[in-house]
């Protein structure tokens, strides 16, 4: 009888499905000479490897983790990293108590607020911030002045920025403030350039005075406070798994 001939798979994929770091990060954990493959260095991406294979980042060796998928309301003043520059408050800070190593999937600015995903599945974090999934973000957004409709139009039609013309945004209004000269509307993109809506009101001249994420693809942050958690339920994360494409 035939043996059943081994499955190969991209490292950066294995990797990322231990846990290690997102495929995009494994691909640098890769390039840097940190990885080995049955006891030899391997520093090119197109190797692929088979379920035997003996891999070790930095010396030890790679070992299955169950995946934890964390929802956590961010509050302003916090940064989206592991660790703080200047001794900052980070997430992880506030996912101190959670044993598992979990990453931010995506970043939200130092002054922006709203809904992080942390998880250790380096493949879905891969899925989701990969531009080909067009995952949707929904961003609560106040500026300054009272923005008149054909303004918000430039926005729904794209704004031309320094790195390229961004895709059209779905904006609805919520309210013109007369008394505070503000306006309130909801934005959702699927990009992910840095500090992307806040360029994009100040092409408009109409500058961000809040910013809050509410929603990112199916996930809200509905039954969470500023500073607290809880993990996806199975549902969640299924639906998730569902519009990232997860088992193709």
């Amino acid at each position: 009888m035939e043996e059943k001939e081994e499955k190969l798979e991209r490292l950066q994929k294995v990797m990322a499905a231990f846990g290690i770091a997102s495929r995009r990060e494994c691909e640098k954990i890769i390039l840097a000479g940190r990885v080995k493959v049955n006891n030899k260095v391997v520093t090119e991406l197109g190797v692929k490897v088979g379920p035997k294979a003996f891999i070790t980042v930095d010396g030890k060796g790679l070992k299955p983790v169950s995946c934890k998928y964390v929802l956590l309301y961010k509050p302003r003043g916090v940064v989206t990293t592991m660790k703080g520059p200047q001794g900052r408050k980070t997430v992880a800070d506030m996912i101190a108590d959670i044993p598992e190593r979990l990453f931010p999937v995506g970043r939200l600015d130092y002054s922006t607020e709203g809904l992080i995903l942390l998880t250790n599945d380096g493949d879905l974090m891969q899925r989701i911030t990969h531009p080909s999934h067009e995952v949707v973000k929904t961003y609560e957004v106040t500026v300054d002045g009272l923005v008149p409709d054909e303004k918000l139009d430039i926005l729904r039609l794209g704004v031309p920025l320094e790195d390229g013309l961004t895709a059209p945004a779905f904006v609805e209004l919520i309210a013109r403030n007369k008394t505070k000269s503000a306006t309130e509307f909801t934005m959702s993109i699927h990009e992910g350039r840095n500090r992307q809506i806040r360029r994009m009101c100040d092409f408009i001249g109409y500058p961000v005075r809040h910013l809050r994420r509410i929603k990112l693809a199916n996930l809200t942050l509905d039954g969470l406070k500023k500073g607290q958690y809880r993990e996806l339920t199975e549902e969640e994360l299924q639906a998730l798994e569902e519009i990232v494409g997860k088992h193709e």
